[in-house]
């Protein structure tokens, strides 16, 4: 690409254009193979099976739709329409908050935790072969390095995030 005049513009030069590209095909595949893998298996997307993840790391298997979304940097919007679909396959359910009733908390059910225990094997076998068996841990730790600054960097700049903070 030329400069369009964009005097204020610095262009990535051409190890950090393929560096770059690079990525980008990388995630592209190997979430999508990872997606395939769970739809193909179970019915089940990427997103749906991280939401089981995450409620069965949550005490009660529960957690907050807010919480839920803020977790998976998805909009409210996103994970009300999957839990949607997910409650409708009996995978969870809702319910108002105990806490002060107003907000909406999505619970594992015990359908749902069957279904993670029984895909969970194979999801992990699927981002080793893809992911962690082909690269050193030195470089897999870098990569978790680089994505963590480009998440802190993100979230703490997201218009969202800075209307939630007190």
């Amino acid at each position: 690409m030329t400069d369009g005049g964009d005097a204020e513009t610095v262009w990535l030069d051409e190890d950090q254009q393929r560096s770059w590209r690079a990525l980008l095909m990388g995630m592209t595949l190997l979430l999508d193979r990872l997606d395939d893998d769970l739809h193909r298996s179970c019915n089940l997307s990427l997103v749906e099976y991280e939401i089981l993840v995450r409620l069965s790391e949550s005490e009660g298997r529960q957690m907050r739709m807010a919480q839920l979304a803020d977790a998976l940097a998805h909009s409210r919007s996103r994970i009300t329409h999957t839990i949607t679909r997910m409650e409708r396959a009996g995978l969870v359910e809702r319910s108002s908050s105990p806490e002060d009733g107003r907000g909406v908390v999505a619970t594992m059910t015990d359908q749902g935790w069957q279904l993670l225990v029984r895909m969970a094997p194979m999801h992990v076998r699927g981002v080793r072969a893809h992911l962690v068996d082909l690269v050193t841990p030195e470089d897999l730790q870098a990569v978790g390095r680089v994505m963590d600054a480009v998440s802190d960097h993100l979230v703490s700049g997201h218009p969202e995030m800075e209307m939630r903070r007190p």
